[in-house]
């Protein structure tokens, strides 16, 4: 991840971000790219804590909504909707919702209405987009 100095929301050029991004990180994030599924350093991660954008810190996910979907990626059920937006993705000839830090529009993985109660939701999120946080 990024050095502190990447922190800096959307206001970050296309420069910056690569400077502070690693390859992969850029990729995601910036790219809207996918890792394979599990691949991730957090798909079957269970400690306490959250979970926070890799390229800006922002906090997006609590452990205490991260859920074993099966599919491959970090799946969790809920999230404050003030940290994080979502928008139409139709890439790859599919229909989907992509979700992006709120604070700085990181490609962070997608939602879908298959997931357990109380929201039905399962945000696929990506393991490099995020960094966790056991404090």
């Amino acid at each position: 991840m990024g050095d502190d100095s990447a922190r800096q929301g959307e206001t970050a050029s296309d420069e910056e971000w690569r400077s502070k991004l690693t390859d992969e990180e850029y990729r995601i994030l910036r790219e809207a790219g996918t890792e394979a599924p599990f691949s991730g350093e957090y798909v079957d991660h269970k400690a306490d804590g959250s979970y926070a954008c890799a390229g800006c810190g922002a906090e997006l996910f609590d452990s205490d909504t991260k859920f074993d979907s099966g599919c491959g990626w970090p799946s969790f059920y809920d999230t404050d909707d003030d940290r994080i937006e979502t928008r139409l993705d139709t890439s790859n000839g599919m229909r989907r919702t992509e979700v992006l830090c709120a604070n700085c529009g990181g490609h962070l993985g997608h939602v879908f209405d298959d997931g357990p109660e109380p929201t039905g939701k399962r945000y696929c999120i990506n393991s490099v987009a995020l960094e966790f946080d056991d404090e």
